[in-house]
């Protein structure tokens, strides 16, 4: 399966989390950041460059991509934005990657 399509279903599986976190528990005052890592052989390589389309940027760690609030959130609730970066981040697990959600507090 190609990256794009893995992509927009990891996306959508983020938007939905981030909707039914929001319809359980309203937006939470807890106030933070959240995103995916993913961790390549190298970041020049051929999927590390597909990963590099879709919108993933080469972390400050070697061998590291990440997509910050991969679910789109624009609001300021770190337990939303972390819903949708492991949603996002099991569906990149269940095509073989190494995904990881991360998250700080602001």
């Amino acid at each position: 399966m190609d990256i794009l399509t893995i992509h927009n279903e990891a996306k959508t599986a983020a938007i939905q989390a981030e909707n039914a976190h929001i319809a359980q528990y309203g937006e939470a005052l807890y106030c933070g950041f959240a995103w995916v890592d993913v961790f390549v052989e190298r970041t020049n390589s051929k999927e590390a460059k597909e990963l590099l389309k879709v919108g993933f940027k080469k972390s400050w760690r070697g061998k590291c991509l990440n997509l910050w609030s991969p679910g789109g959130y624009n609001g300021q609730s770190m337990d939303i934005k972390e819903a949708g970066a492991s949603a996002y981040a099991e569906v990149l697990t269940k095509y073989g990657f190494k995904a990881y959600m991360g998250s700080r507090a602001d």
